[in-house]
């Protein structure tokens, strides 16, 4: 297991995402899907870009600043039940999110997967989501070695303000 080390002045919002990272509901709704209907605006979601049927989001608990989790606004656990509009519009958004994270951060490479189903390593695996992460040579430090930890050295919202600066087809955040 990896920790995630945060720095304290962060407690407020670690609790908050930790609250709401608990995956599904009673009644079947991801943690997106709650999310998306929490009133909240996009700036309090760190909500990056949002087009007509999918949406870009930080990982609330980023394996690199940086990490973008996009995702079709309708919850589904499977890619092949997305319609040809959601798929096309997905992988649009991927684009556009690999585009945002190489201007932002000039990483040495990226990341792009889904883990479909909780065999797959997936933690959501009710709602289909797919994970660009940038890399750097060398990003595996001593701290995940030895410590069985990953330090964040930028808070979410710098990050999600840094995204939305270099995203290719730039939205207006949604108000609450």
């Amino acid at each position: 297991m990896l920790d995630q080390i945060w720095n304290g002045w962060r407690a407020e919002y670690v609790a908050g995402a930790a609250t709401a990272a608990t995956g599904v509901a009673g009644d079947g709704r991801s943690v997106f899907s709650r999310l998306l209907e929490s009133g909240l605006d996009d700036l309090e979601l760190n909500i990056i870009h949002r087009a007509k049927l999918c949406f870009a989001i930080l990982n609330a608990f980023p394996y690199s600043p940086g990490h973008v989790l996009v995702l079709p606004y309708r919850q589904t656990p499977a890619l092949e039940d997305l319609d040809q509009a959601e798929t096309t519009e997905l992988w649009s958004t991927v684009r556009d999110a690999v585009c945002a994270i190489k201007g932002a951060y000039r990483p040495d490479g990226l990341n792009v997967g889904l883990n479909l189903g909780r065999a797959a390593g997936g933690s959501i695996g009710e709602h289909l989501h797919v994970h660009v992460v940038p890399r750097w040579v060398g990003d595996s430090n001593f701290m995940t070695s030895i410590a069985n930890a990953r330090t964040i050295p930028e808070a979410l919202d710098q990050t999600a303000e840094r995204l939305r600066e270099h995203w290719p087809t730039p939205t207006a955040p949604r108000s609450g």
